[in-house]
């Protein structure tokens, strides 16, 4: 049976990939210390180019991550990796949002990108000997790792099967191929979340205010979505992180 997104999506709700050598003890250091934040973490990837950079990639269970959300978790994170000591040499932390064509690692992600196209490869090839697809999601049954993607295939050829069953359990990567559909599906949300957050803020200014505070100006404006790829950035050196700035990510 088809499960709902967001009844599954929880700050505990585990990863169907995992991690290994230094990203896995990132990892499990980080993890609780996001929670407290109200975070999970989507991905955590050392890169071993122009000196080394640790890419931890988070989001709250609704998929939502603001640029001072970036900010709290690298100020929060910092210290943490810093006592730690796991990574020898100097790094650059990058903490990013998911973004649009974001990866795909938990079952509620899978069930969120029904109806749109995906890059899945599986850590174990398929009977005819595939491991590698694209298509459009068409459903997920089962839970956990014990789920299935209903895959409708757009890189089958003329011989093969044009909709497949993938094991979740035997997952290694997957992401959402970035099309014009779901950058539509995108701007949607985010005006809809912006009209949810102006009715909100209306009403709380038609409320009668009592009590100590009563004179206080309006509530603060929420802060901006992050859009895909927005990171923030610190240098690390010497134990003491720097900012580096905003920019684009992948």
């Amino acid at each position: 049976m088809t499960q709902n997104a967001a009844a599954i999506a929880t700050l505990d709700e585990p990863r169907l990939v995992t991690d290994t050598g230094v990203a896995a003890r990132v990892a499990h250091l980080i993890e609780p210390v996001l929670a407290q934040l109200g975070y999970r973490i989507v991905r955590v990837r050392l890169l071993q180019q122009n000196g080394q950079t640790l890419q931890i990639m988070a989001e709250r269970p609704d998929g939502a991550m603001t640029i001072d959300d970036c900010e709290a978790a690298s100020q929060a994170l910092s210290p943490e990796l810093d006592v730690a000591d796991l990574i020898v040499n100097e790094y650059r932390l990058e903490i990013s949002s998911p973004g649009v064509d974001r990866p795909l690692v938990r079952l509620s992600d899978f069930l969120r990108a029904v109806g749109h196209e995906a890059k899945i490869e599986l850590t174990h090839p398929l009977a005819s000997g595939r491991k590698r697809f694209r298509g459009i999601i068409r459903g997920v049954e089962g839970e956990g790792h014990g789920a299935l993607l209903t895959l409708e295939r757009t890189d089958a050829r003329s011989d093969e099967e044009k909709t497949v069953s993938l094991p979740l359990a035997d997952l290694d990567e997957g992401r959402l191929v970035l099309t014009e559909a779901l950058i539509r599906e995108s701007l949607r949300a985010g005006k809809l979340q912006q009209a949810e957050e102006k009715q909100d803020e209306a009403e709380a200014e038609d409320r009668p205010r009592r009590g100590p505070g009563r004179f206080r100006g309006p509530a603060p404006k929420p802060k901006p979505l992050a859009p895909a790829g927005v990171q923030t950035q610190f240098k690390k050196a010497g134990g003491k992180p720097k900012p580096a700035g905003r920019s684009r990510g992948e």
